[in-house]
């Protein structure tokens, strides 16, 4: 297998793992019969996003970096506002 091979490979990963977040979304929203973002989704988010990074540097697309790099931003934002409020919810239910 060629190296070419191998990075179009990732590049699809990368694709298949972003758009599995659209497929975890969709189901979790259908099994709660309400529209919901679960945490997954973000975890694909940021999986598929450094994946795509990746593909996008060994391309060496500005425009592609620019978009998934910004999009990594955001991910790792909203997971970290979904985990604070997870501990501060544990903490006052302790009573902290």
């Amino acid at each position: 297998m060629k190296l070419t091979d191998i990075w179009l490979c990732i590049g699809f990963l990368g694709q298949a793992l972003f758009t599995s977040r659209f497929v975890v979304q969709w189901l979790y929203s259908e099994k709660h019969r309400k529209s919901l973002v679960p945490t997954a989704f973000w975890h694909f988010s940021i999986a598929g996003g450094l994946v795509l990074l990746a593909y996008a540097l060994h391309r060496r697309d500005p425009v592609f970096i620019v978009g998934q790099g910004a999009g990594l931003v955001v991910y790792l934002r909203n997971l970290h506002f979904i985990y604070r409020e997870r501990r501060e919810t544990v903490l006052s239910e302790r009573g902290c």
